[in-house]
């Protein structure tokens, strides 16, 4: 498989991933003060807590080919970064979406592996 044909399987499985993931809503509070725990108004989040992911590519060859897909950057700690840009801000979703991503260039020999913070 080439560079473009490993990319698109590995996005695949990441849609797939995240269309399947259980995502646990969140449930944001107010209440009426510090020592008053009165509940004042709610809203429930669907997509859950909010957050990022990227899938932290150290693979030279492959991530050159991104480069001339127009995908990606350069990561801080090192290695090529494909940020996760899809479903809101959804961190449950896009580290399903990065989980199966990276496991796709992991089987085709490329070095991968997914970042991920709560926002």
């Amino acid at each position: 498989m080439n560079a473009q044909e490993i990319y698109t399987t590995a996005r695949a499985a990441g849609l797939a991933a995240a269309a399947a993931a259980q995502v646990t809503p969140m449930i944001v509070q107010q209440c009426r003060g510090l020592f008053d725990p009165t509940i004042v108004r709610q809203h429930v989040v669907n997509d859950g807590v909010c957050g990022f992911a990227s899938i932290v590519i150290k693979n030279i060859k492959f991530a050159n080919a991104l480069k001339k897909m127009g995908l990606g950057r350069k990561n801080y700690g090192g290695g090529y970064a494909l940020s996760v840009q899809d479903f809101n801000q959804s961190l449950t979703r896009k580290e399903a979406y990065a989980h199966a991503f990276a496991k796709v260039l992991n089987d085709h020999g490329i070095t991968a592996y997914t970042d991920s913070r709560m926002d």
